[in-house]
């Protein structure tokens, strides 16, 4: 090729050149001086998520607090809080009612059941986990205790020879005709009210009832269909029953109007650790001293966190949720438990601290403590729906 016809082409290029860059759109500096990622971003940080938190509500108050924080840290993750009774948002769950992310009922006992209900329709799979991180840890754990006014639960007391209040003795003092005249007690008090929350909706009334049962066979252990149909323990805890006025769906709920409306409503109750820790400051300008004291059993609840593995839960969603558990479980968001009455899952948190408003400190001379009666083992799910079925038959909650 000749010379000047390789001048004229090379002059053409350049002039091409200058013309694209005059038009061509500006090109972002990001993109023109950064390599591009090879990794894939986290769904829950490449857009906002929603998940559904369903809790039981006698943890509102902690569950509310690590939320506001949680938000302000994982701007991508969007919680919805909806509080239920474990009981009833177990078989809302499995009718469809509520198609939650995340799941956590006052006990195990109620994944177990649900586990199990669930799993009676062959086109279901498993509902919660069985190994991985996604598998269902307590968040905090709490005792059920008896919580009354302090007069009431001084002459039960000393009508059960001066130890822990019973069961028994409760169940004589609810079921006389006499009242409270029958354990000591002031005729003007009237008859013995006992409170609980509705066995078939909330966690600590099946507890309650359980309670009652261990007591009444005098172990803690081993509980069989066969002990529940015994005529003698039936109307043993008919008796006990009927000095029942109300069944709540919440234990939130129900302890709070325990302390709004005092004695004349309820004489004592039985309740969560947590609740009475709440609650027993507020009394103290309404109707008196409120007194804590624990059964001769343990029955712990130990809110455990489960992430579901229906169909109505995403990958991204099961990502979301598992963040906002390990935030829950964090030593920070477990030692701010104690201010709201729970005591921490987490082994390595201190129960006893310095701090002077630690409530197993601050509430002793009321009945707090930290060391607990042995535990007793939850029967299998078969003996639990036996003895719900039981209360049911029985027709005291109508």
């Amino acid at each position: 090729m000749k010379p000047r016809m390789l001048l004229l082409i090379g002059v053409l290029a350049a002039a091409l050149g200058v013309f694209y860059l005059l038009t061509a759109p500006e090109t972002p500096r990001a993109v023109a001086t950064e390599p591009e990622s090879t990794s894939t971003p986290l769904p829950s940080r490449r857009r906002v998520t929603d998940i559904t938190f369903l809790y039981s509500t006698e943890k509102r108050a902690w569950v509310e607090a690590a939320l506001a924080d949680f938000q302000r840290t994982h701007p991508r993750v969007r919680v919805t809080l909806v509080g239920r009774g474990s009981l009833e948002a177990a078989q809302a769950i499995l009718e469809g009612r509520e198609k939650p992310t995340v799941w956590s009922p006052a006990d195990s006992a109620e994944l177990r059941m649900l586990a199990a209900d669930w799993a009676t329709d062959a086109a279901h799979g498993p509902l919660f986990a069985t190994e991985g991180e996604a598998v269902p840890h307590p968040l905090v754990i709490t005792p059920l205790v008896f919580v009354g006014w302090q007069d009431r639960m001084d002459v039960l007391r000393k009508a059960g020879g001066g130890a822990a209040l019973s069961w028994k003795t409760l169940q004589r003092a609810v079921a006389s005709d006499r009242g409270w005249p029958a354990v000591g007690g002031p005729p003007e008090w009237g008859f013995v009210k006992l409170g609980h929350t509705d066995p078939t909706k909330s966690n600590s009334g099946l507890q309650a009832l359980l309670s009652a049962t261990l007591e009444y066979l005098g172990r803690r252990t081993a509980v069989k269909e066969g002990d529940l149909l015994d005529p003698g323990y039936q109307a043993w805890l008919q008796g006990l029953e009927r000095g029942v006025t109300r069944f709540e769906p919440s234990t939130g709920t129900f302890m709070t109007d325990l302390v709004r409306y005092g004695p004349s409503r309820y004489d004592l109750a039985l309740v969560y650790e947590s609740l009475a820790i709440a609650q027993l400051g507020n009394a103290q300008g309404r109707w008196g001293p409120l007194r804590v004291d624990y059964p001769p059993v343990t029955l712990w609840s130990d809110h455990p966190a489960a992430v579901l593995q229906a169909d109505w839960v995403t990958p991204e969603q099961r990502e979301a949720a598992l963040e906002w558990v390990a935030f829950l479980r964090s030593p920070a968001v477990q030692a701010r438990a104690l201010a709201f009455g729970f005591r921490p899952a987490d082994p390595s948190v201190p129960l006893k601290t310095p701090d002077a408003d630690n409530p197993f400190t601050r509430l002793a001379a009321q009945g707090i403590r930290v060391d607990v009666p042995p535990a007793a083992d939850v029967p299998d799910a078969s003996v639990l729906r036996t003895l719900l079925e039981l209360w049911t038959r029985m027709g005291v909650g109508r």
